[in-house]
C-alpha cells in the first residue's frame, strides 16, 4: 500500500510537527515514490517540475538523516540560480525547525564574506549554486569530507546553464560514499550522463503524464538491421488490424521517404514535418482525424499538440535520440483510458539509446522477433 501522508512515513516526531506546522497532510506523487527511498539511503533520479512538492520530496529525508549532534557540512544541495536557493533553504529550515539545524544558502551577487561568517557558526546543510560553493571551496572556507548526502535540483538547467563542469569539480570533493539525487523537469543524454558518473544503482521516479499514460499500453520492442526495417514494418501491417497509427521518424525527408514506400505498397499514408505550411499541415491531420488516413508519418516536432481520438498503434521506425522523447510519442495512444500498442523499431546502432529508454521507465518493454505475432486486437 502507498504511503497517502507524511505521518505513513518513518520520520522522528520533530520533522513531523514541523510539517504539521507548514500544513502539510496528504503526500504528492513525488513525495510518496521518492521519500522512503531517501531515507534508505538508495540514490534516487527523479523526473518532476518545479511545483510538484519536490523540494519536500528531496529536503524532508535529508532533515530526517543530518545528526544535530555533529556540526559539520553533512548535506548539499545545488541549484542552478539565486532564487532558487533561497526558496529552497527558506522551505529546508522549515522542515528542520524543530531539529534546530543550520541551513544556509550561498550564490552569487550577494557578500562573500557575511556567507563566509555564516559558516563559521558550523553550518549543516548548504543549499548552494555552483559557482559560489566552487568560489567557497577554493577560499577553503568549505569542507565536504563529512557530507552524508548530495542532491542536484533542476539538473537540466544547471546543465542548460553550462555548470557541467562545476558539478564535476564539486563532486569530486565530496566523499564517494555520498547518496547522490537528481531532480530534473527533463531526462536527456546529459542529464544521464551525469546519473551514470554519479549515481548508484539508482531508483527511477517519473512523475509525468507521459508516463502515468502507459499504465494501460503494451510495449514491444524489435533489434533489427537497419536494412530490414521497412520489411518488418509491411510484417507487422499485414499481420495485426490497425485502423489508425502514427509512424515516427527521425528527419522530414525519413517520413517522405517512407510514405512514398508505404503508399507504393496500397497502405493510405501521408508524411507530416515541420515543413508543412499551417494550411497543409491542417489538410493532413484532419484527413487522420476523419479516417481517411490509415498511416501518419511524422517528425517529433511536427507531432506536438497533436490529440486525435482512436489512434490503435504508435510505432518508432526511429528511436528518439533524447529518451523523454519516447514517452512524448507513445502518449499519443492509450489517451482517455483506452489501450493502446506501441512498436519500437532499434537499429543496431540506437542499441545504446533504446536501453536509456528502458532505464527510465519501471514499465515492461517486451523484445519480440520479426516472426513473433503482435499481439493485439481491436
Amino acid at each position: 500500500m502507498k504511503n497517502q501522508s507524511f505521518r505513513d512515513l518513518p520520520l522522528s516526531m520533530e520533522v513531523i510537527k514541523s510539517i504539521e506546522e507548514l500544513g502539510y497532510e496528504k503526500l504528492f506523487p513525488i513525495q510518496s515514490q521518492a521519500i522512503l527511498p531517501l531515507l534508505e539511503g538508495k540514490d534516487i533520479i527523479g523526473q518532476a517540475k518545479t511545483g510538484t512538492g519536490k523540494t519536500a520530496a528531496f529536503g524532508v529525508p535529508m532533515v530526517e538523516r543530518i545528526d544535530p549532534k555533529v556540526r559539520k557540512i553533512q548535506g548539499l544541495v545545488l541549484v542552478p540560480t539565486r532564487e532558487l536557493a533561497i526558496q529552497v533553504a527558506k522551505n529546508i529550515k522549515f522542515f528542520a525547525k524543530h531539529k534546530k539545524l543550520q541551513i544556509l544558502s550561498v550564490y552569487g551577487g550577494e557578500s562573500i564574506n557575511r556567507q563566509i561568517e555564516e559558516l563559521s557558526k558550523g553550518m549543516q546543510i548548504i543549499v548552494g549554486t555552483p559557482g559560489r560553493t566552487i568560489d567557497l571551496i577554493k577560499r577553503g572556507k568549505i569542507t565536504f569530507s563529512s557530507i552524508k548526502i548530495v542532491v542536484l535540483d533542476e539538473a537540466d538547467r544547471m546543465l542548460d546553464m553550462g555548470f557541467i563542469d562545476d558539478i564535476n569539480y564539486i563532486l569530486s570533493k565530496t566523499p564517494s560514499n555520498r547518496q547522490t539525487s537528481l531532480f530534473s523537469a527533463t531526462i536527456n543524454k546529459n542529464v544521464l550522463k551525469i546519473c551514470e558518473n554519479y549515481l548508484k544503482k539508482p531508483e527511477k521516479i517519473l512523475v509525468s503524464k507521459d508516463e502515468i499514460a502507459l499504465t494501460k499500453m503494451k510495449q514491444f520492442y524489435m533489434i533489427i538491421n537497419p536494412y530490414n526495417k521497412f520489411q518488418a514494418l509491411l510484417n507487422i501491417l499485414e499481420k495485426n488490424r490497425i485502423n489508425k497509427a502514427i509512424i515516427f521518424c527521425k528527419t522530414r525527408v525519413g517520413t517522405s521517404i517512407l510514405s512514398d514506400k508505404l503508399r507504393r505498397k496500397g497502405y493510405n499514408a501521408r508524411p507530416l514535418h515541420a515543413g508543412f505550411t499551417q494550411s497543409q499541415r491542417n489538410r493532413v491531420i484532419n484527413e487522420f482525424r476523419q479516417g481517411k488516413l490509415e498511416l501518419l508519418i511524422a517528425t517529433d516536432v511536427a507531432s506536438r499538440g497533436l490529440d486525435i481520438q482512436g489512434i490503435t498503434h504508435i510505432i518508432n521506425y526511429d528511436v528518439p535520440v533524447e529518451p523523454p522523447v519516447y514517452f512524448h510519442r507513445i502518449g499519443r495512444t492509450a489517451r482517455m483510458g483506452q489501450d493502446g500498442t506501441a512498436i519500437t523499431f532499434v537499429g543496431y546502432g540506437e542499441i545504446h539509446g533504446f536501453n536509456n529508454i528502458k532505464a527510465l521507465t519501471k514499465t515492461n518493454i517486451e523484445e519480440i522477433t520479426e516472426i513473433s505475432p503482435i499481439l493485439t486486437s481491436f
